[in-house]
């Protein structure tokens, strides 16, 4: 067999239907992955590997030809080995009646393969709401490119069929005479100049093609992909294009500084790099908001690193803004009628991480949840809550 699986886009919207799916059981799937030969090659062993103790899980609650139901498409994509050589950093293939999902993350993640009541979620929660990551809108007049990625990493992006790649592509025939260009001198680093061939009465239609061409763009990158994956937006362009893109764009996404230099004279490592560098003081000042807000709050009584206190808080709808350590799990669940934790042992495979359990919660009754690193957290309970009242 060798089904084609085109892997899921992950969304706040995809994460939300895992978290209000009904079905029993939930099987849930993770494993780090290699994106080149020969790391790759043990990628679908371990996969199996995995599929196996999920199924041996299930047999002990549930009928052979359930069972067998279930892992099915878990073993199709064991053997599809188009997939398995286009793999990123990590994987996660989530499954239960009537759905499969399978999502590719850009960082590792921990193994784990648990049939619970529930989709075991925070690794996508983490990886969605990561202050760490941001996409790259490369513009130049002459093509239009999208990355997303991180600190480590940075992959192209295949632009929705209503984003233009080129100017031509954008205006078409109410494009400026052909012959009419812009050309841009100066390396990285260097002074940019425009310029400008042909009539010089056509400077100004010049400069409206190139606005008229900014504006398609921002839409279609707002409409097709910034709101969709909720992502901040890194412009990298010459530095007079900055200019002219901020104007007319309405994307609100779009990160306060961005990388001064033409996109097509860089190499990819060094996108990724000079990317980092602008986004990294801007990631560390959200994230430092983030804990200021967090200590004013409790500063007037409406906030806590208590957990026992946040879930009562969250069950209630009282959590405005949650906090959660990004490595921290706390075995157990939450009662979801009086907010009481029921601790357990994490060992046990049908039992749940109360941190992940409890950002689905807050997000459900519309708080707002965000994932930090151990050194980023304002307390070290793993857990610090703004509430609403």
């Amino acid at each position: 067999m060798n089904t084609n699986h085109t892997p899921d886009t992950l969304t706040q919207a995809s994460l939300a239907e895992m978290a209000s799916f009904k079905g029993r059981p939930c099987l849930s799937l993770y494993q780090p992955t290699h994106r080149r030969h020969p790391d790759n090659q043990q990628d679908p062993i371990r996969f199996r590997y995995l599929v196996k103790a999920l199924a041996t899980s299930l047999r002990q609650q549930h009928a052979t030809a359930a069972v067998k139901a279930l892992v099915e498409p878990f073993e199709a994509l064991a053997q599809d080995h188009d997939f398995w050589n286009h793999t990123l950093d990590g994987l996660a293939v989530l499954g239960g009646p009537g759905l499969f999902r399978v999502f590719l993350l850009q960082r590792p993640v921990a193994e784990l393969a648990v049939a619970a009541d529930s989709f075991h979620t925070k690794p996508l929660r983490q990886w969605l709401q990561s202050t760490g990551r941001y996409q790259v809108l490369a513009l130049s007049l002459n093509k239009v490119q999208l990355f997303e990625g991180n600190r480590n990493t940075l992959d192209a992006v295949a632009l929705a069929a209503g984003v233009p790649q080129t100017m031509t592509a954008a205006l078409g025939d109410e494009r400026t005479e052909p012959h009419t260009t812009v050309s841009s001198y100066g390396g990285i680093g260097g002074g940019h100049m425009a310029m400008h061939h042909g009539q010089g009465g056509k400077m100004d239609e010049i400069d409206g093609d190139a606005e008229r061409f900014f504006r398609a763009v921002d839409r279609a990158v707002l409409e097709h992909h910034s709101r969709p994956s909720g992502l901040p937006l890194m412009l990298a362009a010459l530095p007079e294009h900055h200019h002219r893109f901020r104007e007319v764009s309405h994307n609100p996404f779009l990160m306060a500084s961005g990388l001064m230099a033409d996109p097509q004279g860089l190499t990819h490592d060094d996108l990724r790099q000079r990317a980092w560098d602008v986004a990294a003081p801007q990631q560390e000042a959200q994230q430092a908001a983030w804990s200021d807000a967090y200590a004013a709050a409790a500063a007037h009584g409406l906030g806590s690193e208590d957990l026992s206190q946040v879930a009562y808080a969250a069950v209630a709808g009282r959590v405005s803004t949650l906090l959660l350590e990004a490595e921290r799990q706390v075995a157990g669940r939450i009662d979801g009628s009086t907010g009481r934790i029921d601790p357990a042992d994490l060992g046990n495979p049908r039992v749940d991480d109360v941190l992940d359990d409890l950002g689905t919660l807050v997000e459900s009754m519309g708080g707002e949840v965000h994932v930090l690193p151990a050194e980023r957290m304002p307390c070290r309970t793993g857990v610090a809550a703004s509430f609403r009242y």
